[in-house]
């Protein structure tokens, strides 16, 4: 078994040579083949909720019905949807283009149609530029009279950033489409900036939404460092060029301009939030605390009490919904990287199985 054990150690390590090996040749062929086109990092996926729905109901309907009817109500189903789709067709090729184009009530696309997309929020609102490829997307197709529903996920980050993300949030009421927003789990802070650019708010009874402040905390060493002897010199140009240090010694005016500027922004975003909903009582929810959906229904945070599947599949029962996702492309290297990865714990697995048996 010691000799198996040998071999097996050798067949890891010669691996890790061929993978490094890979992955250097990645790199440099990486290196030499630059994209000119710019959505070469990444592809649009649209997906219509409704025919999700509807595999699923199949699903359940072959388990729990009986096997004759069940196949006997597919049938019939599928041949009205094909009805459907071939007078949708007729239709759409007896529309006249200038209709399609001076007048969106008559487009060929007359009834309303949902656009569904998805933002999960980290500190820094990366998925902001995800956000904004699929708002473009959208915009290009929606209508006056469809409506766009973003699922929100946040506790919220740094302003500029989540400022950047409820302005592209704004550029779907600005082509006057409905926005809806959802919140299932949380949408504080950023998160709810985000959130009060929708016409209409839906939130799970137990998702939490409000913190409607403004926090910054800066750590500070220099007592440390002047304990050990060491200086730091901090030169700038311009009396509040840098208020508050990590290193340097801070001063009580410094703080007090830190503060300041802290409540800029909180009366910024408390004007931002009052300009979508006049309702809010301000003094009330603009301390920083954060509600529960039942309780911010009450605070007017909040138009509706719903989880996001519910609307979804109330929309799917009365008009066609999409879901909208852009979706980055890993890079060859990235790629391979995962695969290494997987390899590696996959030996490494082995290994500790094979010397827990010894």
């Amino acid at each position: 078994m010691e000799y198996l054990y040998e071999y097996l150690i050798f067949l890891a390590e010669a691996a890790t040579v061929v993978i490094a090996l890979l992955i250097i040749l990645s790199a440099f062929a990486g290196m030499g083949t630059k994209s000119s086109d710019e959505d070469d990092a990444g592809s649009l996926h649209v997906t219509k909720l409704n025919d999700q729905l509807r595999d699923l109901r199949h699903t359940m309907e072959s388990h729990v019905l009986p096997p004759g009817l069940a196949k006997k109500q597919h049938k019939a189903e599928a041949k009205n949807v094909s009805k459907a789709r071939k007078k949708q067709a007729r239709d759409t090729k007896s529309q006249a283009p200038n209709e399609v184009v001076d007048d969106e009530t008559d487009a060929v696309h007359g009834d309303k149609r949902v656009f569904y997309l998805q933002f999960e929020g980290d500190l820094k609102a990366s998925a902001v530029d995800r956000l904004r490829r699929e708002i473009s997307a959208v915009i290009t197709m929606a209508l006056s009279h469809d409506e766009v529903v973003v699922a929100i996920e946040s506790p919220g980050g740094m302003v500029n950033n989540y400022g950047l993300a409820a302005s592209q949030l704004q550029r779907i009421r600005d082509k006057e489409i409905d926005l809806t927003v959802v919140v299932d789990k949380v949408a504080a802070s950023g998160g709810y900036l985000m959130a009060v650019v929708a016409d209409k708010i839906v939130a799970a009874p137990f998702a939490l939404l409000g913190s409607i402040g403004v926090v910054a905390q800066i750590p500070n060493v220099h007592r440390l460092l002047k304990k050990k002897d060491v200086d730091v010199e901090v030169l700038t140009a311009g009396k509040f060029k840098r208020t508050l240090t990590v290193f340097g010694e801070n001063t009580d005016e410094g703080r007090q301009k830190f503060v300041e500027e802290l409540e800029d922004v909180h009366a910024l975003f408390q004007e931002f939030v009052a300009d979508y909903r006049p309702d809010v009582d301000l003094d009330v929810v603009a301390t920083g605390e954060a509600w529960l959906g039942k309780r911010a229904i009450e605070l007017h945070l909040v138009d509706e009490l719903a989880t996001s599947d519910e609307y979804l599949m109330q929309a799917c029962t009365e008009h066609d919904v999409y879901a909208v996702v852009w979706k980055e492309h890993k890079k060859p290297i990235d790629r391979l990287l995962g695969r290494v990865n997987g390899l590696l714990r996959s030996a490494e697995d082995v290994l500790t199985k094979f010397s827990g048996r010894q």
